[in-house]
């Protein structure tokens, strides 16, 4: 068959500067705070949701990097 659909998945490597992959948990976490309180003061349309829920993904999403971070590196020491 000629249509079939195929996966192609490339094991490319993406390289960022330690500084910005280091601070990105802490990005994460700053937007999702900044989005929080913008849920607050923001009354127009749905955006008060639209920012909560981003705000709790950000939130979420900076935490769990930097623990999954956290439980490598230490385990990482011990191996």
């Amino acid at each position: 068959m000629d249509n079939e659909c195929r996966l192609v998945i490339t094991t490319e490597t993406m390289w960022v500067s330690r500084p910005i992959y280091e601070s990105l948990p802490y990005m994460y976490l700053l937007v999702g705070a900044i989005s929080l309180c913008a849920s607050m003061y923001v009354n127009h349309w749905y955006w008060p949701t639209i920012c909560f829920v981003t705000g709790l993904v950000c939130l979420v999403a900076g935490l769990v990097v930097l623990l999954k971070r956290r439980d490598y590196r230490v385990t990482d020491r011990r191996g």
